[in-house]
């Protein structure tokens, strides 16, 4: 499938999504708050647990955690034990730290990274974690707030086109109020 094509796909997917914009925005913000922890294996189940935890959208809670990607890993594990060693008044911790960069660099699997940062000890965990947590909780909020006016874009967008004629209802859907795609002609 070409790129392009792709990327259409996922907008169409992403514009058909149900549910009121509030849960939708609010299993984003989770997805992304959990997406900015160092906890790469274990990311979208927690996400979805808060999601479930907190009425919000599952599936956009697995969405959100994909801000964490092969392409940004080196930097969200390196600004997140930044932070959390600034915080916590740590010393650099020179050979441990540039190994688990170096793991994660070289694309190695997400339990070995995991592994290494146990191994480093506690108050290496700590800092990781922490660093996580602050700028998950820095990037969430906002988030909420911005998938919140698109969700709500989204949803007076589809009740424009069904206004002007350009969405079909079926009958079994008339009572939900649900859109089933573009009218044929």
């Amino acid at each position: 499938m070409k790129f392009s094509r792709q990327i259409r796909y996922y907008y169409i997917r992403f514009i058909r999504l149900r549910g009121d914009p509030h849960e939708l925005a609010l299993g984003m913000a989770f997805g992304i708050f959990t997406g900015m922890m160092p906890i790469m294996p274990f990311q979208m189940a927690f996400s979805v647990g808060l999601a479930l935890l907190f009425k919000g959208s599952k599936i956009t809670a697995a969405l959100g955690t994909w801000i964490s990607n092969p392409l940004n890993w080196y930097f969200l594990y390196y600004f997140s034990h930044k932070i959390g060693a600034t915080v916590l008044g740590l010393h650099e911790n020179g050979a441990m730290f540039s190994s688990i960069m170096t793991s994660i660099q070289l694309g190695e699997d997400s339990m070995v990274v995991v592994e290494k940062i146990l191994a480093a000890g506690g108050l290496m965990v700590a800092a990781f974690l922490l660093g996580g947590l602050i700028m998950g909780v820095a990037v969430s909020f906002p988030s909420y707030f911005i998938f919140l006016y698109v969700f709500r874009r989204i949803r007076a967008w589809r009740k424009g086109r069904r206004r002007a004629g350009n969405w079909r209802v079926t009958a079994d859907h008339q009572g939900q109020g649900e859109d089933c795609g573009p009218e044929r002609s």
